[in-house]
């Protein structure tokens, strides 16, 4: 009987170790989903620099991470820190976030998100935004699989539709002028596609590489003296001194198309462009899903396929230009979409 005694309490705890064991993995996996929406999260925004559409870009980042239960003030913590456009400042800042040990870190442009994978090394989550071409930038595999714990969202511009645009509104432009860093993969690689495409609406691209903001007077004074219009990149050195574009094309008489709503809100005169708040809401859903439990790199990252009409009617004004006829009944007026 004791032998008998013996063995029964012996399956007994294997089998309560077993079923045990193997609810508390189960228990554990869901305890980890409740804690990390109900416990306090702590991850990095990293921007590259100080303009509208990045501001955006934060602002529609939060967004989108409140709408996963994640909100700054209960259960997050956020450090935000800009490098002001400096390169030198973005690998500080990374490193900086990752010596922190910070949950997750969204890089907001492509420079920033360059600096956030170089430093994180696949140790902690970067989502990044606004970066027009990732796959060039290197964060993205050819199919769009995230690498090295990395993924988010692009803010491809909507080339074809940008010059279609144009041809509209300025029936016998010739040249179309292109501002840009060349140290920025996105602005090189939507210069490429600019001149892939300018053939097929009868333009010609006038491309200008600067280096650092410095450089953007005296650049921007010489391409408004070549071009029938510039056409604005979301160059994040560009965009940041887009006073000095506008006030050379001003001189120059000729009119400066943005490529988000932010730059026609500024001057610019049109856009066939994003909303970059509905862009970071869409990725601090992916950052949601990562700090969840997803891997990142096994999400894809994801663009905006829905573009709008921005127009600027004073900016048009201003040229004796009006918005076309065929384009009135879809375009926005930018500063009316507060």
């Amino acid at each position: 009987m004791k032998k008998f005694l013996s063995i029964m309490l012996a399956s007994a705890m294997a089998l309560t170790m077993l079923t045990g064991c193997g609810g508390s993995k189960a228990g554990e996996a869901d305890a980890q989903t409740d804690i990390k929406v109900a416990d306090n999260v702590k991850i990095g925004i990293a921007q590259f620099a100080p303009h509208g559409s990045l501001d955006n870009c934060v602002e529609g980042f939060k967004q989108g991470l409140a709408e996963a239960g994640y909100v700054e003030g209960e259960n997050l913590e956020i450090d935000f820190q800009n490098a002001q456009a400096d390169m030198a400042n973005t690998n500080q800042i990374a490193q900086s976030m990752v010596a922190e040990n910070v949950d997750l870190i969204c890089a907001v442009a492509t420079p920033m998100a360059q600096a956030a994978y170089n430093a994180a090394q696949g140790k902690i989550p970067v989502i990044y935004t606004a970066v027009t071409d990732p796959v060039a930038a290197e964060l993205a595999k050819e199919d769009g699989s995230g690498v090295g714990n990395a993924t988010g969202t692009s803010d491809k511009l909507a080339v074809e539709a940008q010059l279609e645009m144009i041809r509209k509104f300025q029936p016998d432009a010739k040249t179309v002028g292109i501002l840009y860093t060349t140290s920025e993969a996105n602005s090189v690689s939507a210069i490429e596609e600019y001149k892939s495409l300018a053939d097929n609406y009868g333009f010609e691209i006038v491309e200008s590489g600067i280096s650092q903001s410095a450089d953007i007077p005296m650049a921007a004074a010489d391409l408004a003296s070549k071009v029938d219009c510039i056409s604005n990149l979301t160059d994040n050195t560009v965009v940041s001194s887009l006073p000095v574009l506008l006030d050379a094309a001003k001189n120059a008489g000729i009119p400066v198309y943005g490529s988000e709503i932010e730059q026609v809100k500024n001057g610019c005169v049109a856009t066939e462009g994003l909303d970059y708040i509905s862009l970071g809401k869409q990725t601090g859903a992916m950052a949601a899903r990562v700090l969840q439990g997803e891997a990142a790199e096994s999400i894809p990252f994801e663009t905006i396929s829905e573009y709008s009409l921005y127009i600027n009617s004073e900016a048009l004004a201003a040229l004796g230009m009006d918005c076309p006829e065929d384009l009135k009944a879809n375009a926005l007026e930018a500063a009316e979409t507060e």
